[in-house]
């Protein structure tokens, strides 16, 4: 059975945790995480998020295997089951992620990368005067498909998860951005090749698991006197195909629903 709520609704929520308006064309916020922020922050806004996102993450994957991603659900205050968007690949569905948009409005119905030219979170951000910063892989859809923005760019060439996260533990040490994405597509790459439920492509859940969990402990320890919401935010789901490698893009469960992590730290008073 397909999950009812759609991606399109967490822009509306990452906007209300900031107290920003969200983008013109975004769909209205995700109830259930819109209460969980306004109770974890005490009616206060968020100065600070961190979105995680990793890449092709099944709903069925992460309940079929909780012993690879329990670093992660450590820090799951709330659970967010969604349904993405058809067709369901990386630049369709994050370009739904960060308008909050369907895919015939912000443009993006196949898998190609142009640059979205509706209005997106990042500009939502940027007109309020926050300060974001994207953290991917060259050539990847997130490097791609939000350029042409006034804010901060690192796209790395070797497209490996060690050179993001250290960026990201550089960022957040530094403290200087509002908000701040991180990509990792190691599962996704792998699990083309070898399929879902390889060891190799489980053992690269774990590692997506294991960033986030340190993703949060540098924060836990480093931005005491923020409000900050943290979010584990994977684009798609995937599902195996002849020849034990594996697949997405189709209308099925598998592929579609996914489930989003959130927690929220309250600043210390």
């Amino acid at each position: 059975m397909l999950n009812p709520i759609s991606l399109d609704t967490i822009c509306g929520s990452l906007s209300h945790a900031m107290g920003i308006e969200p983008p013109k064309q975004a769909a209205p916020a995700n109830v259930d995480l819109n209460a969980y922020i306004d109770k974890i922050f005490n009616g206060e806004k968020a100065d600070r998020v961190v979105m995680f996102n990793p890449d092709a993450i099944a709903q069925w994957i992460y309940e079929k295997y909780p012993e690879y991603c329990k670093e992660a659900e450590k820090y799951a205050d709330i659970k967010v089951p969604l349904r993405s968007v058809m067709p369901s690949v990386t630049p369709v569905c994050f370009g739904t992620m960060y308008t909050g948009a369907q895919p015939e409005i912000h443009g993006i119905r196949k898998y190609e990368k142009p640059v979205i030219t509706i209005d997106t979170l990042f500009d939502a951000l940027i007109r309020a005067g926050k300060k974001p910063a994207l953290i991917t892989y060259k050539q990847c859809s997130l490097s791609r498909i939000y350029l042409e923005r006034d804010m901060d760019y690192y796209h790395y060439e070797t497209g490996t998860i060690e050179d993001v996260d250290a960026k990201a533990a550089e960022l957040i040490l530094r403290d200087e951005h509002d908000f701040i994405l991180i990509y990792n597509g190691n599962y996704d790459t792998i699990m083309h090749k070898n399929g879902p439920e390889s060891p190799r492509s489980l053992a690269e859940l774990r590692t997506n698991c294991h960033s986030f969990s340190v993703i949060n402990k540098l924060i836990q320890n480093n931005w005491k006197h923020h409000n900050t919401l943290v979010g584990f935010a994977m684009d798609h789901g995937c599902h195996t195909i002849d020849g034990e490698s594996g697949s997405h893009g189709l209308d099925m469960d598998e592929d579609l629903n996914i489930m989003h992590l959130y927690k929220g730290y309250p600043k210390e008073k």
